[in-house]
């Protein structure tokens, strides 16, 4: 599993994983260990002992969206390991955006009280690093980023050179429009980590992001707005 690390007080891995080129997140504090797991989904055994190797406390499951190549679940005739295998070693909380965690429930079969529904502008901290969970409707209903210091892990949101799927079931055009508008006003310098290996590199700034990205990119503003009926 390839892993990219911040050098800092704030740990941060990014392991692609599985089929669909996901990428599951390691986050957390270096002075504690402890950490939470993004997206854990595809071969829970080979992260579960990842952490043990590192000597992490995992104290926290982050869902980005309900989609089973993230949280585990059916699709398309496979059974996918996800939440429930890993709440079944170790007993923490899955934090999803309370527009989300029906969706959850259903495609893992974990249960309410395996779930903690959070909002956008929520916290949750590890150690002494501050998890924000931003709203960021559109690919699902729920979809929610993730802002560690300047670092955004965007889930299905927002890829390197694109953005998630809109003609999914509960998924909304106009929702990704705003979405992508909110986290195009972060500041340049913010790092993005996104859900899957979609791009020509792993991750990028979102100033970098900006200039490449047909979504983010200014002079495309007049092709969405057209798109949205703005």
């Amino acid at each position: 599993m390839a892993n990219w690390q911040e050098p800092s007080e704030l740990i941060i891995e990014q392991i692609e994983i599985g089929p669909m080129q996901n990428y599951t997140y390691i986050v957390g504090s270096r002075e504690t260990r402890e950490v939470a797991i993004v997206d854990p989904a595809w071969d829970i055994d080979s992260l579960v002992d990842h952490l043990a190797e590192k000597d992490y406390t995992l104290t926290a499951a982050l869902a980005t969206h309900y989609h089973p190549d993230h949280v585990g679940g059916a699709f398309s005739g496979h059974n996918i390991e996800g939440v429930a295998k890993l709440l079944e070693t170790h007993g923490v909380k899955v934090y999803a955006h309370k527009a989300e965690a029906d969706g959850i429930k259903k495609v893992t079969e974990i249960s309410e009280s395996d779930l903690v529904r959070v909002e956008s502008g929520d916290t949750l901290k590890l150690g002494n690093i501050d998890v924000e969970f931003l709203h960021t409707p559109g690919h699902t209903p729920g979809s929610q980023c993730f802002r560690i210091k300047n670092t955004l892990v965007s889930g299905d949101t927002l890829f390197i050179n694109g953005c998630g799927r809109v003609d999914l079931p509960g998924s909304n055009t106009q929702d990704m429009y705003h979405s992508l508008r909110k986290l195009a006003d972060l500041p340049d310098d913010t790092l993005l980590l996104p859900g899957h290996n979609y791009g020509h590199v792993p991750n990028a700034t979102m100033g970098e992001t900006k200039s490449m990205n047909p979504y983010l990119r200014m002079d495309n503003i007049e092709t969405w707005n057209s798109i949205m009926g703005h």
